[in-house]
């Protein structure tokens, strides 16, 4: 998994220098949003609303132009702001007038309007753009994959500047319409649902329409030649799912897999409660990696997933992100656990649900089959540090904090937990404390000290705290050394290398 720590080199004295000396002065609005992890992600003044993107893409080249309104509003007086964006910018209009714009940094748009904006000012700026995205690095990679017959822009926790300005940080959330042009014969595909469709002079334009609050590493962009399946679920929720036509031996794994995308949303909505968005589905695109990525209503699969065939347990890891993820999304990226740990629980219980063993039983043997001297027992999922970002502790580990949960208050109160949350939070941001506090509400229980054990504590916890959370072989229960643990270790799960084998979800390749 990449993790960005781009810092440009004023950013430090940018943040001073953007703090009001009072309220009627007008000042730069900041760099970065102020994430501890990446402290270069997304800028501070103000908050967009809306992006509408306006995009032309020549599969034969891999020339992208385009033209974005973003809809905002200021949350200071603003003398300048910056966006985030890679490619070139042709022109800058704030409030329709045409403005001052500068490249600083790997992707720092640097917009100084004709005339100051004041605070709770709702503003349109438009930006022409152009470039190559594939040629584009920051810090030596791209997020873009080129393919045999076009491009796709899918990556975390960046993606947004291969392709459209934003404010590039999961706490500024928005609406999206996508209006892609491409050679007929071509398709592109983007979040949401396909609002019109139309062909002109040999070029076809595809209109997308992502109609609830997105984040902008979840807006996702697929240019190529796909087999595309469409349905609609019980409820009338549009479900398309699309597949590289050059997808080769992975085809009908490929395919065997995401078909079943509706059957698995249904059984998550008995979890988690009614589905966020406005369509369902998923895409894989012919490229060399061998991620998935939960972009919202239509994640992204690479072919690897499906290459000892069917994989249903990773089409669960995504479509649970669209609730733990994407519908609630981290407030800074030390929050990952409120995604990762979730989504991989949702594999367990996919376990449970299909009688390949129980999420018990998985977290019994993912205790057991890790020594005390194991570094995956030093990351801390709660807050992991960006160079553990992404690690497979984060994900199992983070699972086993949610099993040692469920021991302690009981079914009843864990679904109700496991539900309410995403209703509680929806369409925002949270924080792993804000889960505490709700599971605490919730159950009436105290609950921080299980979270500072199963989460924040580098080390194994020990097989006397493993039992009392009824996690662990019963010989590591009755000794507090955990004497005897080689001889009870216990059986591995059916499911065990189903799961294992979506680890590489976290392995968010990059270079190509």
């Amino acid at each position: 998994m990449h993790r960005r720590l781009i810092v440009p080199s004023a950013l430090a004295a940018s943040l001073l220098l953007a703090i009001p000396a009072s309220a009627a002065d007008y000042v730069p609005g900041t760099p970065g949003i102020g994430d501890a992890y990446y402290p270069a992600s997304g800028n501070g003044g103000y908050d967009v609303s809306h992006y509408d993107l306006r995009l032309k893409y020549q599969p034969a080249t891999d020339l992208l132009e385009g033209t974005a309104t973003l809809n905002l509003t200021t949350k200071q007086n603003l003398s300048r702001f910056n966006l985030d964006l890679g490619l070139k910018a042709s022109e800058v209009r704030v409030g329709g007038k045409k403005a001052r714009f500068k490249a600083t940094g790997d992707h720092e748009l640097e917009i100084t309007p004709a005339t100051p904006l004041d605070k709770g000012k709702s503003v349109t700026v438009v930006v022409r753009y152009a470039g190559k995205p594939s040629e584009l690095k920051i810090g030596g990679w791209t997020a873009w994959h080129r393919t045999p017959d076009g491009g796709v822009a899918a990556q975390e926790p960046d993606s947004a500047v291969w392709w459209f300005p934003s404010n590039d940080h999961p706490l500024d959330k928005a609406t999206f319409d996508v209006s892609v042009s491409v050679p007929d014969g071509t398709q592109a595909i983007s979040n949401g649902t396909l609002q019109s469709q139309s062909s002109r002079l040999g070029w076809t334009r595809y209109n997308w329409r992502s109609n609830r609050p997105q984040a902008t590493y979840l807006a996702t962009l697929a240019i190529g030649k796909f087999d595309i399946t469409t349905d609609k679920t019980a409820g009338g929720l549009p479900v398309l799912n699309a597949y590289s036509k050059d997808l080769g031996d992975n085809a009908g794994a490929a395919r065997a897999s995401l078909e079943r995308t509706t059957e698995v949303a249904e059984w998550l909505e008995e979890i988690f409660g009614p589905y966020p968005f406005n369509a369902l589905g998923g895409y894989v695109p012919n490229v060399t990696s061998g991620y998935a990525l939960e972009t919202q209503t239509r994640p992204f699969y690479s072919p690897r997933q499906f290459a000892n065939g069917a994989n249903v347990s990773v089409v669960v890891h995504e479509l649970a992100h669209q609730w733990y993820g994407d519908s609630v999304s981290v407030d800074n990226w030390k929050d990952i656990w409120i995604n990762e740990g979730f989504a991989r629980y949702s594999q367990w219980l996919w376990s449970e649900k299909e009688g390949e063993g129980t999420a018990q039983e998985l977290a019994d043997y993912v205790y057991a089959q890790r020594a005390a001297e194991d570094p995956f027992w030093t990351v801390k999922p709660g807050d992991p540090g960006p160079e553990k970002q992404f690690d497979i502790a984060v994900y199992d580990r983070g699972a086993l904090a949610l099993q040692a949960l469920r021991n302690k208050v009981g079914d009843e109160d864990f679904f109700a937990i496991l539900k309410g949350w995403p209703t509680e939070y929806k369409y925002g941001n949270a924080k792993v404390s804000d889960f505490v506090k709700y599971a605490e509400r919730i159950s009436g229980k105290p609950l921080a000290g299980l979270f500072d054990t199963w989460l924040y504590q580098p080390v194994k916890p020990s097989a006397s705290t493993a039992a009392q959370a009824r996690i662990a072989p019963k010989s590591h229960a009755a000794s507090p050394s955990g004497a005897g643990a080689k001889s009870a270790k216990p059986v591995k799960p059916k499911s065990w290398q189903k799961i294992a084998a979506t680890n590489s979800v976290h392995d968010h390749d990059h270079g190509h």
